[in-house]
């Protein structure tokens, strides 16, 4: 008589959100590698405090987001609950040092001699601050609802790291318009593949994905193109000058 051997279970692929995370963390290292990671390692990067908070407090939430990803993936519900009441305190960290970051910002590119030009970029931060916030906010008021939560936490990353792919342009610094190619066709392509992903997955894409992400989409494209126009300064300046 054969003895009977038991069927091995499965391995349990990995979920689309946590390789998502593992892409976020990829983009941070490799995009912040030339203008922080390497300068802080040879002792060369100089910036105020709150530059450096803001840092840790946006690195945290990339791991934070791959940590509660593995946490989902292994089925460990109660940690992951636990785990996420810190997140709103991790969001509103990166969002309020996004000001001074901001202004930090402006006062180099001052120093540099761009002129009027320097101030343009700081409403792109108050805007990209604001979103992040939200889609934090919306994804914690709906985590009793896996299928929203889960995307409105994954669009928040996905705006929170567009500064990560913009640097990437350090590593191609022949490609033209990098505003264009980098900070929002690169960024954004990850909202195509959530797409793209959902639709393959579950048919459709969910209308939180479809629609807040052709938010974001539009809204990066229109401050290309709005960028540094005459009322696009006023507007930064005005900006610049209440939180001064």
């Amino acid at each position: 008589m054969k003895a009977i051997v038991p069927l091995r279970a499965k391995r349990k692929k990995p979920s689309f959100f946590f390789v998502m995370a593992i892409v976020a963390m990829l983009a941070v290292f490799i995009g912040f590698s030339k203008t922080f990671f390497i300068p802080v390692g040879e002792g060369t990067f100089t910036a105020p405090w709150p530059v450096h908070l803001h840092g840790v407090f946006a690195f945290l939430w990339i791991i934070l987001f791959l940590v509660q990803s593995s946490l989902i993936q292994f089925k460990k519900y109660y940690f992951h609950q636990i785990l996420g009441m810190l997140g709103i305190f991790v969001a509103a960290g990166v969002f309020i040092t996004m000001v001074p970051v901001g202004l930090f910002a402006v006062k180099k590119e001052l120093g540099l001699g761009l002129g009027p030009t320097a101030y343009s970029g700081f409403v792109g931060v108050l805007t990209s601050g604001l979103m992040f916030f939200s889609l934090v906010v919306a994804g914690i008021y709906n985590r009793k609802k896996p299928n929203l939560h889960k995307r409105l936490m994954l669009l928040a990353t996905i705006v929170v790291l567009w500064p990560a792919w913009f640097r990437f342009r350090h590593f191609f610094p022949n490609i033209p318009n990098p505003e264009i190619w980098f900070a929002v066709v690169l960024a954004d392509s990850l909202i195509i593949v959530a797409w793209i992903w959902d639709k393959l997955r579950n048919g459709k894409v969910h209308p939180i994905l479809l629609y807040i992400g052709l938010f974001i989409i539009l809204e990066h494209t229109f401050e290309v193109l709005a960028f540094d126009s005459a009322l696009w300064r006023k507007l930064a300046i005005w900006f610049y000058a209440i939180f001064t």
